[in-house]
Parts: structure tokens; C-alpha cells; sequence
């Protein structure tokens, strides 16, 4: 026989209602009666009933996120600060991968739009803002993550890197390089564009050469940064920025199998967008641009809430920075 809410109720002492309130944290419960709730809930195995939830309420208490790359330790961090934040707000979260495949993307929010959620992530790959848009039902709840549109219809957060790219180069250039590569992300996405945008401003502004054979394009997903670096290498390159976290990974194990010394033989710019073993042992080695990731994604997770409760308020872009950090050597 399925447990229902008023065994649990009994055996707690308690009334449905509290019940009610401490699972869906919808009024203030002791806790001291919480625990008493708790230790009933697990005592009897009961599973709250999400549908008749979701009925009584209008809501479902889900937010889909749309991801590029889930293997990506950049997102997957991003993911987890994100269910954090979420969940201390009584709402569960629903992943969804595209692979960077703008037509998985298109099928992942035609789904998750259809009923499943309350309200949507996207940390979009499309080139077109009006087939994203075009996708959206009026008035569902959307957020932006880490990847923009230059049209303001939804609120956002992402983070500014056009600076910190800035003053790379002109470190760079102060140290004497002369031919400084840059390894961009696909170039559709805004990151992509502000990044290599500072890198040529800088460029130009320190009187340095501003190669097209000098710009190699990789993506979120890994082993897309060897050819990039073979390139560049044969470009005869003495300083190389990596704009993303992955990929900078990647960059220091192939410099290293190629018996090039970071600092010596060649100088990085890295970005660090997640824990890794090799910051911690290359960071006085190679500049660095941190990310604030878990900021990101707690603001993501804020701003989507927020968007359910007010969704008739205009969109929100909220800017995070990151901070350059000069190597010691």
C-alpha cells in the first residue's frame, strides 16, 4: 500500500499541513518538528507526490538546463553551483547536453518548454537569436548563461573577459613577444567574439601585427585544441592565449610531450574555469584568467527564480568579472 502524507503526519504528530509546509518549504516550521517530519518520511519510505504538487500549485518546482558539453568540467561545475542554489530553494534541476549541435538544442527547449519545467537555463550555441527566439513560448521564464544574443529580450548573466585579455597581450608585449597567438572558442558565440576582440584591440594598440593565421578556433568539447596548436607552432608563435579552461589543459600537456618550457620556451595565457591539477602545478608558470564559475552559476540559479516569481519584469543582464593573475616568474 502506498504511503500517503497523513501517515506520515501521524506518526510525526504533526498536522498534513505541517507536513505539507516543511517538505515544500512554504512556511516556517521548527526544526525541531522538521526532524520530527524527516526521521517520519524516512522511516516510512514515503515519496511526495510531485504531480498533485505541481497541480495544486501551478508549478513543478523543475528548471531545465541546457548545456553544451556536460563532460566539460567548466559546465559540469557551473551545473553543480547551480543544483546547489537551487535546491536550498526547494527546486530540482533537469540537465540537458547538445554537444554544441544548435539542432539538439532546438530539441532539448522544444521538450523542456512543453510542460516539463517552470522556467529554463541556456548557456545557448545557436548563431541565430531568431530561431532561439522563435522557440520560446511567450512569457516562459528564460535565463542566459555564460553565452549572450546582442538582442536584450531575456535576462542574462555571463562574464566579462575583454579586459583581462587586454592586458595580456600588453604583458606580452612588454616581455618582447613579438608573435602572440590565440585560441578562441567557436566563433558564433559572444565569448568567443569579446575575446578575440580584446586580443586584436591589444594587438593593434601595442603595435603588434594583427594576423588572421594567428587566430585558430577550438570549441567546448575535448581534442579540439591540438590542431590549434600545431598551427600556431608553425606559425612560429612565441606566446599562445587558450580562452578556455579545457582546452588550456590541453595546451600545457602538448607543450610539454613537445619539450617546450612554459615561460622559457614559450609564454601562456590560460583560462581557469574549473579546478585542475594543472594550474596548480603550472600557475607560476603561465598567466592566468580565473572565472568566476560558481558565481555563475549561483546567479544563474537566482535570476531564474526570480524570472518565475516577477516574470513580467524587464530582462536583467547581470556581468560578472574575472581577475588576471600574472605569472611569478
Amino acid at each position: 500500500m502506498k504511503v500517503t502524507i497523513s501517515d506520515v503526519a501521524k506518526l510525526a504528530g504533526v498536522s498534513t499541513a505541517t507536513v505539507s509546509h516543511t517538505i515544500n518549504n512554504t512556511r516556517y516550521v521548527s526544526n525541531e518538528t522538521k526532524e520530527k517530519v524527516y526521521r517520519a518520511i524516512e522511516e516510512l519510505g514515503y515519496t511526495p507526490d510531485a504531480s498533485a504538487r505541481s497541480f495544486r500549485t501551478g508549478k513543478k518546482k523543475i528548471i531545465g538546463f541546457i548545456v553544451p558539453d556536460i563532460a566539460n568540467k567548466f559546465f559540469a561545475t557551473m551545473i553543480e553551483s547551480v543544483e546547489k542554489y537551487l535546491s536550498a530553494n526547494g527546486y530540482q534541476l533537469i540537465i540537458a547536453n547538445t554537444r554544441e549541435n544548435m539542432d539538439r538544442e532546438e530539441t532539448n527547449i522544444r521538450l523542456l518548454t512543453a510542460g516539463l519545467v517552470d522556467g529554463l537555463l541556456v548557456a545557448s550555441t545557436m548563431d541565430d537569436f531568431q530561431r532561439f527566439d522563435a522557440l520560446i513560448p511567450a512569457g516562459f521564464p528564460v535565463v542566459l548563461v555564460d553565452r549572450i544574443f546582442e538582442t536584450k529580450k531575456y535576462s542574462s548573466v555571463c562574464v566579462s573577459n575583454f579586459q583581462p585579455i587586454y592586458r595580456s597581450v600588453c604583458r606580452l608585449a612588454g616581455k618582447g613577444d613579438q608573435r602572440i597567438g590565440i585560441i578562441g572558442g567557436l566563433p558564433r558565440l559572444s565569448t568567443t567574439k569579446e575575446r578575440i576582440s580584446a586580443y586584436q584591440q591589444a594587438m593593434a594598440d601595442c603595435g603588434l601585427p594583427v594576423e588572421d593565421s594567428l587566430v585558430r578556433y577550438g570549441d567546448s568539447m575535448e581534442n579540439s585544441a591540438r590542431a590549434c596548436l600545431e598551427d600556431l607552432l608553425g606559425e612560429h608563435c612565441d606566446a599562445i592565449i587558450v580562452c578556455q579552461g579545457l582546452m588550456a589543459s590541453e595546451t600545457v600537456i602538448y607543450l610539454h610531450k613537445k619539450g617546450l618550457k612554459l615561460g622559457e620556451d614559450i609564454d601562456l595565457v590560460t583560462f581557469v574555469d574549473y579546478d585542475s591539477d594543472i594550474n596548480y602545478l603550472y600557475s607560476n608558470q603561465m598567466d592566468c584568467i580565473i572565472q568566476p564559475v560558481e558565481k555563475l552559476g549561483e546567479t544563474a540559479g537566482e535570476l531564474i527564480l526570480r524570472r518565475i516569481e516577477t516574470p513580467d519584469a524587464p530582462a536583467f543582464e547581470q556581468v560578472l568579472t574575472s581577475t588576471y593573475q600574472p605569472c611569478s616568474m
